[in-house]
């Protein structure tokens, strides 16, 4: 079960925390596809560059489209230590606060970061 993460390559900290995870994951588990040369794959998996920057998108073995939070939680069920913080995060009253934080977050991001700002328009 393969699961395709498209992340901003050229956002410090996303890139940081994609190269954290990519340590610690185990082999064949994730396609990591950084957003600044993978148009192609982003179209073909109907995600404009946008929303790719907007936030974090996974897809799953079977084909599912994880966004957000969501990307996160198929991430980190797959990452040793990291399982705990996804079943708390998970959780019915702890998720929901989770995605107002990082919606709030990623749109300030959005807005802040000058390689954010062409594909706006898109």
């Amino acid at each position: 079960m393969m699961i395709t993460v498209f992340y901003d390559d050229k956002c410090g900290l996303c890139s940081k925390e994609i190269r954290h995870y990519q340590k610690i994951a185990p082999a064949n588990i994730f396609d990591w596809q950084g957003i600044s040369d993978g148009a192609d794959r982003l179209e073909k998996a109907n995600i404009s560059t946008a929303d790719a920057l907007k936030a974090l998108h996974a897809i799953d073995g079977a084909g599912h489209t994880h966004v957000g939070v969501d990307a996160f939680l198929l991430i980190w069920k797959q990452l040793s230590r990291w399982r705990y913080l996804a079943l708390f995060v998970g959780l019915p009253l702890i998720k929901p606060l989770t995605e107002l934080i990082y919606r709030v977050f990623a749109e300030w991001r959005f807005k802040k970061l000058e390689h954010c700002k062409v594909p706006q328009s898109q």
